[in-house]
């Protein structure tokens, strides 16, 4: 178990007086299981359907099996210094106009690290010991993402890794994406996941308003996750056209339990309204840049949806990406939503059986779905 997730009794209370104590001393108290009822369960106890596993590259796994530490939701473990480059260069066309809003990616070095197989190995571990018990890679075909690197990075480092698949955003799509139609499309999806050790949709994206093409790919997503159970996880330009990605992907009968609304952390809205509205819907959000110093900035938004009940549909994670995080290069590395954010929401009063609860619960029983006679490679 993850001892600084670990629940103690006398942190289920609040540290120091804040705006939102007593709400939050309710979520610590004996009230917080009704606002958080797997925590009366049994330790790595998860509510999923019988039959139910967790796809990682290497095996299927129950999902108690990962009950000993977090399961990061969206991270990168192998994109191609090439698509790198093309990412680059596509936020610098994106952010050319006026409108648009964004950071500025750093130039990719060579030797690129999420090519460099001893490397990452070390890093997986060092994550492994800072209480990370599962990663899922956010990259797929079209960002160059090699599932035999990452069979090798498991098997070499004892990460068990969930690898998704899909299609990133129109500006990155492979050609054969425009003139393809949504049934091509879904087909395409079924054979992976049928073909590949493969164990969620994602990340798929938009940027801004979502294009035509990009609906199609995402309707189509939606019909292969009704086809195969998996879920769904996704990237929008910090929040925007959230609710839009809701619509479309319920649209087509995906129940919004199966989704996870990315980077939403980006919006400014401490009152988190958008967000307690995909909530609502019954989807999970995702705040999946965490670990960095503007993250501060996000607990409000954090403490607000806690307030209002919403506890069981939160997802962290970091979205790794950049070589100077890594530990071999003095950064905080992949376990820096554990060892960075996670801190700052216990300084604001959020108990540790909470913390507990969205690092090492939600996502499980997001990744959890019954195989529909989709593989394990």
């Amino acid at each position: 178990m993850v001892s600084s997730l670990r629940a103690r009794p006398e942190q289920t209370c609040m540290r120091r007086p804040l705006a939102r104590r007593d709400i939050l001393r309710l979520i610590g108290s004996t009230a917080m299981a009704a606002v958080l009822p797997r925590l009366a369960r049994a330790a790595g106890e998860i509510h999923s359907p019988a039959g139910a596993v967790i796809r990682t590259v290497l095996k299927d796994v129950r999902p108690d099996a990962l009950a000993a530490g977090a399961t990061l939701f969206h991270e990168h473990l192998s994109i191609s210094y090439d698509f790198m480059v093309k990412l680059r260069e596509g936020f610098e066309t994106l952010l050319a106009t006026p409108a648009r809003q964004g950071p500025a990616l750093p130039p990719p070095a060579r030797p690129w690290f999420m090519e460099d197989l001893g490397l990452m190995v070390e890093e997986m571990r060092a994550a492994l010991k800072e209480g990370v018990a599962c990663i899922v890679d956010a990259g797929h075909p079209d960002m160059g993402r090699d599932l035999q690197f990452l069979k090798q990075l498991s098997t070499r480092s004892g990460m068990p890794i969930v690898a998704g698949f899909g299609y990133y955003a129109q500006p990155f799509y492979p050609p054969e994406i425009a003139h393809g139609s949504e049934e091509q499309i879904t087909h395409q999806l079924l054979r992976q996941a049928r073909t590949d050790p493969v164990g969620a949709f994602g990340e798929i994206g938009t940027w801004d308003v979502m294009t035509p093409t990009e609906r199609k790919v995402f309707r189509a997503v939606g019909k292969a996750q009704l086809a195969t159970g998996l879920a769904i996880f996704t990237h929008t330009n910090f929040g925007k056209g959230a609710m839009e990605q809701v619509d479309v992907l319920e649209s087509v009968g995906v129940n919004p339990n199966r989704v996870a609304i990315g980077h939403i952390g980006g919006l400014t809205d401490p009152r988190a309204e958008v967000l307690k509205a995909i909530c609502k819907r019954g989807a999970f959000v995702g705040f999946d840049r965490q670990g960095g110093p503007s993250d501060s900035t996000q607990v409000p938004a954090i403490l607000a949806l806690l307030e209002a009940g919403y506890a069981d549909q939160l997802l962290f994670s970091s979205d790794f990406s950049f070589a100077p995080d890594l530990k071999h290069n003095g950064g905080p590395g992949y376990a820096k939503t554990l060892t960075v954010f996670a801190p700052k929401l216990r300084e604001a009063g959020v108990p540790d059986a909470t913390l507990h609860s969205i690092l090492v619960d939600n996502p499980r029983r997001f990744l959890a779905f019954v195989p529909k006679g989709t593989s394990n490679g």
